[in-house]
């Protein structure tokens, strides 16, 4: 589970990438891309180092990575075979300001309970706006018994809430799943996390 970053800013990250490096893409992510027959045009939100990414671009996609931090973008950019990858584009910028065009697969593992409630909102709703008919979101959203519910700038859902949340889309994937491990820094932390791939309509 420790996917995550565990600082309380969103832009000392260095050291969470050593963490996770070399870690495979999440099951989320790799559930929805053997979901389509071919593959199309995806966006990775909090794309990070890549690890999403590069299996997207392995199965050919075409993908925008879209990460607020620089040191994230540029370890992706510095992975075997990513700069002269035309079907890569990577962008700095957070994810909550950043604007997309529609996409068939929408893929934001472990970020969205980083942003507060106003920016959660702004973009579930780009993020439903921006999927074709038939794309999926793969992603995941804190429930509100996790070890970090209570940090500003965080925004959890209960089941209730993540119910509402998928009710436009056809769901493929909800598991909520709590357990107590480490972080990718780590340090001990109760998880409490829904784990989802969503189709639209």
């Amino acid at each position: 589970m420790t996917n995550a970053p565990d600082d309380s800013t969103r832009d000392d990250f260095k050291d969470y990438y050593e963490g996770v490096k070399g870690r495979p893409p999440r099951p989320t992510l790799v559930q929805a891309a053997d979901a389509f027959a071919a593959p199309g045009f995806a966006v990775d939100l909090g794309c990070g180092d890549g690890r999403d990414t590069v299996e997207l671009l392995r199965r050919g996609w075409r993908v925008l990575a879209i990460d607020s931090s620089e040191e994230g973008v540029a370890r992706l950019r510095r992975r075997d075979g990513m700069l002269e990858n035309t079907a890569l584009k990577a962008r700095v910028a957070r994810i909550e300001d950043a604007d997309w065009p529609e996409a068939d697969l929408i893929n934001a593992s472990f970020v969205l309970p980083l942003l507060d409630a106003e920016a959660f909102g702004r973009t579930w709703t780009r993020i439903g706006l921006r999927l074709r008919p038939g794309g999926r979101f793969a992603g995941q959203l804190y429930g509100p018994k996790d070890g970090w519910a209570d940090r500003p700038g965080m925004t959890t859902h209960d089941r209730a809430a993540v119910e509402r949340l998928a009710s436009g889309f056809i769901v493929e994937r909800l598991d909520e799943v709590e357990t107590d491990e480490p972080t990718a820094r780590g340090k001990p932390k109760h998880w409490h996390v829904f784990h989802l791939v969503l189709r639209k309509r």
